[in-house]
């Protein structure tokens, strides 16, 4: 993806870290007017990022929004391929459905979409998920592992594993806990959800579109009444406002790592580190199929990211989906 005339010069204000930087050299080492990058700071200003002019000197950065944009992001960005090509909206009804689009016509692996606001998130199930403007981070990243469809149905759990990891490494004091098999809770509420799709033939995964949604930034009443008692964000719990494209560009890091070690090994690899982080494990869990309900206790996953149950009588149930309670 080109750079726009008005990231280029947003980057270039950003390298400079605090000193002035001259209209006119801006202008005459990108070929444009005095006139043209004024017309682009105004845009920047818009858009909340804040300048001091300072005479005979030029414009010195003084505040930069909490945006999702990609100059943002590739600030941070760490990686070699995932989050090289970034498709950015305002506003989108789901990332998800962007992201098919792009797979289908070829996006290339690590491709993200990423939106600071969705107006028809969806959760597994097709249920809706509350993506509020400018609070969260609402993305799909395009892969194509060299995978079987069979052993994708696990890949959920790595992501989780790699979301889990980031925040931690960002903010130590919060502990996310995987709840099997794709939300992540801190003290029992839930701040991310993560929905894996594939587009496959036969034996051949052409793509995975993992969504990945995180309340970021939302205060206790942000949330509507109906789900403030289960819903939390990384904000509330670690104190401080979250760097939203940081903690982007941390995800990717850890999604490459890990995507890469699955594909070499498998998930049994990262089965341990899962396994570390669930706060399913050990637990008594109520378990809702489409076609039944029943009770046990969670006793551990396969290789393949599926969920054991152990009944009270003893025997061994696979829990390949389903909605689970601990109860």
């Amino acid at each position: 993806m080109s750079m726009s005339m008005k990231d280029e010069i947003l980057k270039r204000l950003l390298a400079s870290s605090g000193e002035a930087v001259s209209g006119q050299e801006l202008a005459d080492s990108l070929g444009v007017s005095r006139t043209a990058i004024w017309k682009h700071m105004q845009t920047l200003q818009e858009e909340g990022y804040t300048f001091e002019t300072v005479k005979k000197k030029g414009y010195m950065l003084t505040g930069v929004p909490n945006s999702l944009s990609p100059t943002q992001i590739e600030l941070f960005l760490n990686t070699e391929r995932f989050g090289r090509e970034i498709h950015y909206f305002d506003v989108v009804d789901s990332t998800q459905t962007i992201a098919h689009k792009l797979a289908q016509e070829g996006a290339p692996d690590g491709t993200i979409v990423i939106s600071e606001e969705q107006t028809a998130g969806r959760g597994r199930m097709a249920r809706p998920w509350e993506s509020a403007n400018g609070t969260g981070i609402w993305m799909t990243i395009i892969l194509r592992p060299d995978v079987s469809p069979q052993q994708a149905s696990s890949f959920t759990l790595v992501v989780a594993v790699a979301v889990t990891m980031a925040i931690k490494t960002l903010y130590k004091h919060v502990e996310p806990a995987i709840k099997w098999p794709n939300d992540l809770l801190i003290n029992g509420k839930k701040c991310t959800g993560i929905l894996t799709e594939m587009q496959a033939e036969a034996d051949l995964v052409q793509a995975l579109l993992v969504g990945i949604g995180i309340n970021a930034n939302q205060l206790e009443n942000d949330f509507s009444p109906d789900i403030a008692d289960i819903a939390t964000s990384l904000r509330i719990a670690a104190g401080e406002e979250i760097n939203r494209a940081a903690l982007v560009a941390t995800i990717l890091q850890y999604l490459e790592q890990f995507t890469a070690l699955y594909v070499k090994e498998g998930f049994s690899s990262i089965k341990a580190l899962w396994e570390q982080m669930s706060c399913t494990i050990g637990q008594r869990i109520e378990v809702t199929t489409l076609r039944e309900r029943f009770e046990g206790i969670a006793s551990g996953i396969t290789d393949d990211g599926v969920l054991q149950l152990t009944q009270n009588d003893g025997t061994i149930r696979t829990i390949y989906s389903g909605d689970i309670k601990i109860l």
